[in-house]
């Protein structure tokens, strides 16, 4: 227990101040205690963050989610994939996935069709306009990374999508 402490202690010491709390409107300063030692508090800060600056570029322009261009960069690299696939993929329920591909064909991005395999399943695939649109909101996405990590070298960047991906074991 006393370790444990120690640790705890140890960590609060090397706490930047402007990661430990924050003004609110009110003027007054909130302590977040220990949640500037975890790690999935600043996660959560830094996808809040990356989400919003998305929204205000890609998101802005192109009228589209970072989950629904996940799922439409997933489909461009696997044309003809089953529905049921993609929920695995993007790790979506099955009756979640529905509604995407709904929204995705009814803004002719997709095309939901018949799977020649499996009488009951679906293939779906890009549309014409669906892979046009997907090559301007690439582009945009990756702008859009390098402006949020603009504060990051080219190493620093590399290596941190390397550690999360070592943390969530998508090697």
């Amino acid at each position: 227990m006393k370790r444990a402490a120690e640790t705890a202690e140890a960590r609060t010491a090397g706490v930047d101040s402007r990661t430990a709390g924050a003004q609110i409107r009110s003027g007054q300063r909130v302590s977040f205690g220990l949640l500037p030692q975890v790690l999935g508090y600043h996660l959560r800060r830094t996808q809040v963050a990356i989400f919003r600056h998305f929204s205000r570029t890609v998101g802005a322009e192109m009228d589209i989610t970072p989950g629904l261009l996940g799922m439409l960069q997933v489909i461009e690299a696997n044309p003809g994939l089953a529905q049921s696939r993609l929920a695995e993929a993007m790790e979506v329920d099955r009756s979640a996935i529905v509604k995407v591909v709904d929204q995705l064909a009814g803004r002719g991005l997709i095309v939901r069709e018949p799977s020649p395999h499996d009488k009951r399943s679906y293939s779906i695939r890009l549309t014409d306009s669906g892979a046009t649109a997907l090559r301007r909101m690439k582009t945009l996405m990756l702008r859009h990374e390098d402006e949020f990590t603009a504060v990051l070298t080219a190493e620093e960047r590399r290596q941190l999508i390397e550690l999360l991906a070592r943390l969530h074991g998508g090697r």
